[in-house]
């Protein structure tokens, strides 16, 4: 394993940080569960984000090559989001965490339930 050494730049906590926001991990998850998806059906799965959240989120992981954005020119226009390779490629990571997360998660909401007492 690598040295973490503290720069003004660290990649690795830039990508770090844009994976572990409350949204990504759920749109990641969803659009890798469900292939290609409409923004309204991926609003819709996720349920409680926001339309600009939502809209953040795509564009974010769009521009770190993990979704990918296909525009129909039609009218209305019809926009699909997919995982790139890159994204499908990262999935097996993110499906431990949400299995380890699943596994823990009641000895967890226990432990916090008892440190708020």
């Amino acid at each position: 394993m690598e040295t973490f050494l503290h720069t003004d730049t660290c990649p690795i906590r830039d990508i770090l940080s844009r994976l572990g926001d409350k949204w990504s991990l759920l749109v990641l998850t969803t659009l890798s569960a469900n292939g290609v998806m409409r923004f309204s059906d991926v609003h819709k799965t996720i349920g409680d984000v926001s339309q600009r959240m939502l809209t953040v989120t795509l564009r974010s992981l769009e521009a770190d090559g993990l979704v990918h954005r296909k525009i129909y020119p039609e009218v209305p226009p019809r926009v699909e989001y997919s995982l790139t390779e890159s994204g499908k490629d990262l999935m097996p990571y993110l499906e431990n965490l949400v299995g380890w997360a699943l596994k823990n998660a009641d000895d967890i909401v226990k432990k916090r339930n008892e440190a708020e007492k």
